[in-house]
């Protein structure tokens, strides 16, 4: 989607800086040009030699050169884009957009620019969450600035927390998603966009008894659902989190209750309706034993016959709720084979709005810690790349945001 498009990137004053030669790579793998402006902070850490050698373009770091400026390069280099990302987007530069200033050719451009902005921004989580830093960031959403991240992690400074730059595929996927007219993702951090929202997720496996010791269940570890019950807490939304057996910690600021097999799954997510965006995100065993056997069954010579029945379809259910169902239900899909396909067949089958669908059929991937996944929907399918699950589940959330984005606050 994005071959032919004319990217203009601007390189903040920041570590995170090294990764823009990732993403200058990545861009043009797909068939974008990159022309790029590097602030006076970002050459401290990449050099104009390294991004014009990977872009193959010129790069233009001084508003005040005689020649670009003969030919009014800052008004040419903000007209001549499809759109403007700005990675690392630094404190300063986020402060300067918000308040109009044009002291430098980054600046400068950005003001003249009448394109689309995406900011990526990074820095230390005091800097991030300072008033005044979210202050300029609501105005920039005001604005009608893009964002994407920042993320939690380890921090150049040694520090941990919100501030790290959303790894490349992420802003790979925002950048297609936009030249795809996608709203797939909102500003982070600044307003709070699914505030007054409440979310039930399911996550983890469940286990349906057969004897005492021995039950019938999925191999999930519950890292995807947790994480996405996460990102929704960040977004300022309301959280329970419905968990089958797993070894995780229960998250801080979310609501967790504690299930075992399918139909306590589906007792507590109907407890905790109503709700504005309802995840089925946990692998719940599709079968049961009829009726559980109270003693351990002994060997006796042959298998024992079990008598299996259907367990409830806790997001058929969701789906089909009437005046009760949530405005957004969103089922995952584990396939091995035909993904799409047999994606588009679980969405019409269970009335929910999206299937998030992957490939589970490569090892590691089933518990493992990255996905693949596509979003499939009405209005068709994303395919997102490999990635880490806590930014599957942050652009997952980002593109719930959107969703939103617009309609009526919740009461």
């Amino acid at each position: 989607m994005i071959s032919g498009k004319r990217i203009l990137l601007i390189v903040g004053g920041g570590i995170a800086a090294y990764k823009t030669l990732e993403l200058i790579r990545r861009l043009m793998e797909r068939g974008a040009s990159v022309r790029s402006i590097l602030t006076k902070g970002g050459a401290q850490f990449v050099t104009p030699l390294t991004i014009a050698g990977l872009s193959g373009e010129k790069v233009y770091t001084d508003l005040f050169s005689l020649t670009d400026e003969a030919e009014m390069g800052h008004i040419r280099l903000s007209r001549e884009a499809d759109l403007v990302l700005v990675s690392p987007a630094t404190a300063d530069l986020i402060a300067k957009m918000a308040a109009g200033l044009a002291d430098d050719l980054a600046s400068a451009t950005l003001l003249a620019t009448d394109k689309p902005v995406m900011i990526v921004p990074a820095m230390n989580v005091r800097m991030w969450s300072h008033p005044a830093t979210q202050r300029n960031v609501r105005r920039l959403m005001e604005d009608g600035i893009l964002q994407v991240g920042p993320r939690k992690g380890d921090l150049a400074c040694g520090e941990e927390g919100e501030g790290r730059l959303a790894e490349v595929p992420e802003i790979l996927a925002a950048v297609e998603a936009f030249f795809e007219g996608v709203p797939c993702f909102a500003p982070r951090g600044a307003g709070h966009p699914l505030r007054g929202r409440r979310a039930v997720v399911t996550a983890g496996p469940t286990i349906e008894a057969i004897d005492p010791v021995r039950f019938i269940g999925n191999r999930s570890s519950g890292r995807q659902g947790y994480a996405i019950a996460e990102a929704l807490r960040d977004l300022g939304a309301e959280v329970l989190l419905v968990s089958g057996p797993t070894a995780l910690s229960d998250p801080t600021g979310i609501t967790t209750v504690r299930v075992e097999s399918a139909a306590q799954m589906l007792e507590a997510v109907t407890a905790g309706l109503p709700a504005d965006i309802a995840l089925c995100v946990a692998a719940v065993s599709d079968w049961r034993v009829k009726t559980a056997i109270t003693h351990k069954i002994k060997k006796a010579g042959r298998p024992p016959v079990l008598d299996l029945t259907e367990n409830p379809d806790i997001l058929a259910k969701l789906s089909k709720m009437g005046e009760a169902r949530p405005a957004l239900v969103i089922g995952f899909a584990a396939e091995t084979e035909n993904v799409v396909a047999n994606a588009r067949k679980k969405r019409e089958a269970k009335g929910c709005d999206w299937i998030v669908a992957n490939d589970v059929s490569a090892p590691g991937i089933m518990g493992g810690g990255e996905n693949a996944v596509h979003i499939v929907s009405a209005e068709g399918v994303e395919d997102w790349p490999l990635a880490g699950k806590a930014e599957i589940a942050a652009r997952l959330a980002d593109r719930i945001a959107g969703f939103f984005r617009g309609k009526p606050d919740a009461p």
